[in-house]
């Protein structure tokens, strides 16, 4: 894992001249579901959904471009420790949480995680979404040759 402390933040947010080794040390990933995902296992159908939708979840994610088998081993590990947690008719208590977010963790679920392991997924490009009015009257303008 990487360093403790805050959160960096992401490299276009940062000011200010840096390193071409700090620039270099950042591995770059497109977000999104990595092109060769290799065949895995389907959720357990007893799985509570959030475990479940958790676990789908990660193959859509980009940092699943560097999982390795046993990554994926793990994550069905911890989606089968969350969905007995989230099963159980007991609170979960801290130590049960802490676990399940380490493993969550090691896994780089989270962008603080990805961040403090200097791997960074590229965000897409949004496009601005035109008012239903405006493509009309666009329309209309082109229609009469204005």
């Amino acid at each position: 894992m990487g360093a403790r402390g805050p959160i960096g933040k992401r490299s276009e947010e940062r000011m200010g001249h840096r390193s071409k080794e700090e620039k270099d040390s950042i591995v770059k990933a497109p977000s999104g579901p990595p092109a060769d995902l290799p065949d895995l296992p389907e959720p357990d159908a007893m799985w509570h959904p959030i475990a479940t939708g958790w676990y789908l979840s990660l193959r859509e994610s980009g940092q699943a471009a560097f999982y390795q088998p046993s990554d994926w081993a793990m994550a069905r590990y911890a989606a089968e420790l969350m969905s007995r947690g989230l099963q159980s008719d007991r609170p979960p208590n801290g130590q049960y949480v802490a676990a399940l977010n380490s493993v969550m963790s090691s896994l780089l679920t989270t962008e603080g995680d990805r961040r403090r392991a200097r791997i960074e997924l590229e965000r897409r490009k949004t496009v601005a979404a035109v008012p239903a009015s405006v493509t009309a009257i666009a329309d209309y303008r082109s229609s009469i040759g204005g």
